[in-house]
């Protein structure tokens, strides 16, 4: 297993502060942030859960158009 320490995904410098981020910091930073817009467009009616679904699973075959290639496939 690799040191994270070594190769942050990103480093921050905040106020004089340096805050290394690691990568599984970084993913979850952003499937919580993508999770919360998805449940406050929902909530407002602007979109289905339905629609999300089926609009991820177009995007998901226009970034692997080869099935065994997707992810959770």
């Amino acid at each position: 297993m690799t040191d994270e320490k070594k190769n942050p995904a990103m480093v921050i410098d905040m106020d004089g502060e340096r805050r290394e981020v690691s990568f599984e910091e970084l993913a979850l930073s952003n499937n919580l942030t993508l999770e919360a817009l998805v449940r406050v467009l929902a909530r407002k009616g602007i979109i289905t859960p339905d629609e999300f679904v089926k609009q991820l699973e177009e995007l998901q075959n226009e970034r692997f158009p080869e099935k065994g290639n997707q992810p959770g496939a």
